[in-house]
């Protein structure tokens, strides 16, 4: 085994986050919240009884990918495609779980070793609220890439992506800056703490964070209203970014 010994009964770990949104440009605009995130191993999912699986479930349907495969499937062929072959090394995902029939995941990150236990890349796989999705594939981290996903309706698809993720331990600390013309536009930035994930654990971060993904949803909702309102104008989308349309329920602008 490869990476951070996840710990608890389920062989998982859930992070009691903090993620902040900064945007520098055109305007400054700033807003945080909280809500916690699971790090899984791809090949061993955690078991969650039957009463508690509204709590925490884990789709491959919920990702990219051919329905019917597994996540693991997806991901490998997602990586075979591009060249990267893991021969059954470990995968570790960080992720919202669907929690009472509802998930959004705007960030979902895996971390990818070979069978000899070496990080080969990381994968950042994107969400936006039109119910699209883009990965990209990072041979390390810190790494810069071109932005190529129309994620936010106040940004176009232009522009590059530092994006600083390392693997998870006993603090998960990851940030990504978007940098356009003129200067750095947009930083996120995700931190928590590690807890050991089991049927106690995730009671409490129920209580703590209920309706988690529903949280995520709104709260995008409420600050894309709040940039509409001080007069941010909205960008077209590129018709490229139409072919990666999955069927799923349309949600508000992403801020």
């Amino acid at each position: 085994m490869t990476g951070p010994v996840l710990p608890g009964p389920w062989g998982a770990a859930l992070y009691e986050c903090r993620i902040t949104h900064v945007r520098t440009a055109p305007l400054r605009h700033a807003f945080a919240h909280r809500t916690h995130l699971w790090l899984v191993d791809l090949d061993r999912l955690p078991p969650v009884p039957r009463p508690l699986r509204p709590l925490a479930a884990f789709r491959a349907a919920d990702h990219p990918g051919v329905p019917g495969l597994t996540l693991r499937q997806n991901l490998d062929a997602y990586l075979a495609d591009r060249g990267v072959v893991l021969d059954g090394g470990r995968v570790l995902m960080l992720t919202q779980a669907r929690a009472f029939g509802h998930v959004f995941n705007p960030l979902t990150l895996y971390w990818c070793h070979d069978a000899g236990g070496t990080l080969v890349c990381t994968v950042a796989e994107v969400h936006n609220t039109y119910g699209q999705h883009h990965r990209y594939l990072l041979p390390a981290t810190p790494a810069t890439v071109p932005k190529e996903f129309y994620v936010s309706p106040f940004f176009p698809v232009d522009g590059a992506y530092r994006m600083r993720l390392p693997l998870p331990g006993e603090r998960l600390d990851l940030s990504i800056r978007l940098d356009r013309p003129g200067g750095p536009a947009f930083t996120a930035t995700v931190r928590g703490l590690r807890r050991p994930a089991g049927p106690r654990e995730l009671l409490l971060a129920t209580l703590r964070h209920p309706f988690a993904t529903l949280a995520v949803s709104l709260h995008i909702r409420y600050q894309g209203i709040r940039l509409l309102l001080r007069g941010l104008p909205v960008q077209p989308r590129d018709r490229r970014d139409r072919r990666t349309r999955r069927p799923r329920r349309r949600e508000a602008p992403t801020p």
